[in-house]
């Protein structure tokens, strides 16, 4: 699960991202308002958290300018500002929910679980293939009953395998959905945790789940 960020105090946006990834989603983190909708508009998230009082246009703006494009993306909107007319226009401008900062962490992780929950790929549930459960509340992986640790990055390319069981996927195709667009290392990466991956599951005797599709990348068995 990918969720961008929009957010112009940095400890703020720091400490966001660094409750994502603790619970292993990925987080892109952009500081402006034209930055958060070039990205809503260019590239693929399950969630947004966007603040209102953004240099440039604001987080109003930016929800109905992403809407009016077609963006679908749940988004959630931060604010300093209580007032019921300002929940009011977040809501109407299409965000899908609303938190008054200062906020606490697990009720923030809550509010975007629960947008998650709303959208067209539920975050709760389990995702079943090659013989994992991928439970997606809890964020772990289990094989014939037994757990798979697994780290944020681990689990984000076993769950965007498990997601296309039985679909070859390119080594970009991972490297844009697990890293990022703009990521300017080597696709060589994906060998890498995918060599990770298949240490792990072969351990609890997962051997050859991930299959690899010579001359494009790499593809989950499907059962």
């Amino acid at each position: 699960m990918r969720v961008l960020v929009v957010e112009d105090n940095a400890p703020v946006a720091e400490s966001i991202r660094t409750m994502l990834e603790a619970r292993k989603y990925a987080a892109n983190v952009v500081t402006d308002g034209e930055a958060g909708l070039d990205h809503l508009l260019r590239r693929c998230y399950d969630a947004a958290v966007i603040d209102v009082g953004l240099p440039g246009i604001d987080g109003f703006a930016l929800a109905r300018s992403a809407r009016a494009e077609g963006v679908q993306t749940p988004i959630l909107m931060l604010t300093a500002r209580d007032a019921v007319e300002d929940r009011v226009a977040g809501l109407d401008c299409g965000a899908d929910d609303y938190l008054v900062k200062p906020f606490v962490e697990e009720e923030l992780a809550a509010r975007i679980a629960a947008i998650l929950r709303r959208g067209d790929r539920p975050v709760l549930g389990a995702v079943e293939a090659g013989g994992l459960s991928i439970d997606l509340a809890a964020r772990s992986v289990t094989f014939a009953g037994k757990p798979v640790a697994l780290g944020a990055t681990e689990f984000r390319l076993l769950e965007f395998l498990a997601r296309n069981a039985g679909i070859a996927l390119s080594r970009t195709q991972i490297v844009e959905r697990i890293w990022d667009y703009d990521f300017e290392g080597s696709s060589n990466i994906v060998d890498v945790y995918v060599s990770q991956l298949r240490r792990k599951l072969k351990a609890l005797g997962a051997k050859d789940v991930i299959e690899t599709v010579w001359g494009i990348g790499y593809r989950l068995r499907a059962n």
